[in-house]
């Protein structure tokens, strides 16, 4: 998530509960289309009243995988890669560069780290931790947790062929 931190946390938590009440009213998960439309209608209502917010919505339901954009506006949006927050343009800018349709989880754990790494270096407000997780039909796995100093610095001898 992205955005005002009340609103981030507020909001997470308020679709989290609409999740589980719906989970346990029809004794299944929702799918991530419908939570992600559920939370892109909530904050509609909200529009032009100053909430700042923009988030991924991923999870594995009945069709395979799902990843939606939904933000502040009620924009929501579904694709194969998003990136969210103010340094988004950075980060987007790596992806485009490494992104292929047939990665393997390895290359894509590797452009992940480089696109948040980019991210968070080049923008003042992207943090310095760059968190990575792994959504799988089982659901999440925490991959890493990395500073962005010491990736700084591993890909500064990479680049100048230092490698570790």
């Amino acid at each position: 998530m992205a955005g005002g931190a009340a609103d981030c946390s507020y909001w997470e938590r308020f679709l989290a509960k609409q999740c589980r009440v719906y989970e346990l009213r029809n004794k299944e998960r929702i799918s991530v289309a419908a939570a992600s439309k559920l939370l892109a209608n909530i904050v509609y209502g909200y529009k032009g009243y100053g909430l700042s917010m923009g988030t991924m919505i991923c999870g594995w339901d009945k069709k395979g995988p799902g990843l939606y954009y939904v933000d502040s506006d009620g924009t929501r949006l579904t694709n194969h890669i998003f990136s969210v927050g103010s340094g988004a343009t950075y980060a987007y800018g790596v992806m485009d560069s490494g992104y292929k349709w047939d990665m393997s989880v390895e290359e894509a754990i590797q452009l992940g780290r480089r696109s948040i790494y980019h991210a968070t270096h080049r923008d003042a407000y992207s943090g310095g931790v760059v968190n990575l997780y792994h959504m799988k039909e089982t659901g999440w796995e925490k991959i890493s947790q990395d500073d962005t100093v010491k990736l700084h610095y591993q890909y500064q001898d990479e680049k100048l062929g230092k490698g570790h």
